[in-house]
């Protein structure tokens, strides 16, 4: 917390202002607006319940194709299931791991030839903070004439040219749960260039009540509207958002710069060969994705690749394991929406880039509360697995 989240929860206590709407409703939806430079927003429960609207607002119905990165959480993919509606899974590209703009375009042709219709929708995805290129996908959406939908909820903060994610599309979609960049102990929003389409969010997000003196219900609607003291949070949170990407960023160069990194060459890299990634030689086997021109990422979670080719076999999974022996919690990259049993007969356009991704990426401790001692109790567990494999390889004659 930033301190002065508890002075605009007072404040909702003391105006009784508890229900989905007031001042800190309204304050934190203007917050977000100023911030990220969009012209509207609405605040909701939810980062998934910003994105269900997102695709209702679209005319997504059941048996319509929506476009998805595979390479995601479950919650960019699960609202389009909730419609009813099939998604298409689209594999990452080696640069951002977001989703490929060449891809993409064949499987917009793919599905035009074979369903007499294009998709409704895209959903773009900025993984990890990383922003996805935006340009050649607005492009081909354009070409197409297909809603692309923002799913921002990693990358507040982050930025492409200048331009603030959370700006791109149609719709965007962000995401305020526990362990984003700011929270507000759960919530989202959704923010949009048009009016009509935050108007009609806000009309479904409260039980799409008509506007009349008795309860009256034409549409479906639902309960998705964020509560006052909520909102208060995240009044209080939007105005350390700065020092959080700093405190993001600097954990990232922190690890960079003690586990010798080296960054990716996605040329040297793909295609993945059958004994791992082929990449110039790093120190320790240690990869990190580079931020290409103009790009800017918060830096939400600090990821790395482990090549065990150049680790004397050490693993991801060796390292996770060993960090969780000494109570410290890392986890494997999202295990792409193609390989999940919930999606595995969803059509599928992909080289295979987020299948490497997952088997080797581990995402490193990179809350915006650690402290010095904290990053270097990582970096002194892993370099001590490393350290000993080293010592293995060296006894037996072989080069680390």
């Amino acid at each position: 917390m930033g301190g002065d989240e508890i002075d605009y929860i007072h404040e909702a206590f003391d105006t009784n202002w508890i229900a989905p709407l007031g001042a800190n409703v309204d304050g934190f939806e203007k917050d977000l607006e100023s911030y990220t430079g969009r012209a509207h927003a609405a605040v909701v429960t939810s980062g998934t319940a910003a994105l269900h609207l997102a695709l209702l607002l679209c005319g997504v119905e059941r048996d319509d194709e929506v476009i998805c990165q595979s390479l995601t959480f479950a919650a960019s993919a699960n609202p389009i299931r909730y419609l009813g509606a099939n998604p298409v899974f689209i594999d990452s590209e080696a640069e951002t791991w977001n989703m490929d703009p060449e891809l993409l375009e064949q499987a917009i042709i793919d599905r035009i030839e074979k369903n007499k219709g294009k998709p409704k929708a895209i959903i773009l995805v900025h993984l990890y903070g990383m922003p996805a290129k935006v340009g050649s996908i607005a492009r081909i959406a354009s070409k197409y004439g297909i809603p692309v939908i923002e799913d921002a909820a990693e990358a507040l903060g982050s930025s492409v040219r200048g331009r603030m994610c959370g700006t791109i599309g149609k719709l965007s979609v962000l995401s305020f749960n526990g362990n984003k960049i700011i929270t507000t102990s759960g919530g989202g929003a959704l923010l949009s260039d048009e009016e009509d389409l935050i108007n009609k969010a806000r009309f479904l997000s409260t039980q799409a009540r008509d506007n009349a003196p008795h309860y009256q219900h034409s549409e479906l609607g639902y309960n998705y509207r964020m509560s006052n003291i909520i909102a208060g949070i995240g009044r209080g949170q939007i105005k350390v958002i700065n020092d959080r990407v700093r405190k993001r960023r600097s954990n990232h160069e922190y690890y960079f710069r003690e586990l010798d990194g080296t960054w990716l060459d996605p040329e040297d890299r793909y295609p993945v060969d059958d004994i791992g990634f082929k990449t110039k030689n790093s120190p320790g086997g240690i990869y990190f994705l580079k931020e290409p021109e103009h790009y800017y990422s918060n830096r939400w979670l600090t990821t790395i690749l482990v090549n065990p080719n150049q680790t004397g076999g050490i693993t991801r999974e060796n390292l996770r394991l060993a960090l969780e022996d000494q109570n410290i919690e890392s986890r494997p990259l999202w295990k792409p929406m193609h390989l999940q049993p919930l999606y595995r007969d969803f059509p599928y356009y992909g080289r295979g880039i987020s299948d490497e991704v997952f088997k080797y990426g581990l995402c490193l401790p990179s809350g915006s509360n650690l402290r010095d001692q904290d990053l270097l109790r990582v970096v002194t567990t892993i370099k001590k697995v490393l350290r000993l494999s080293s010592r293995r390889l060296s006894k037996s004659g072989m080069r680390s």
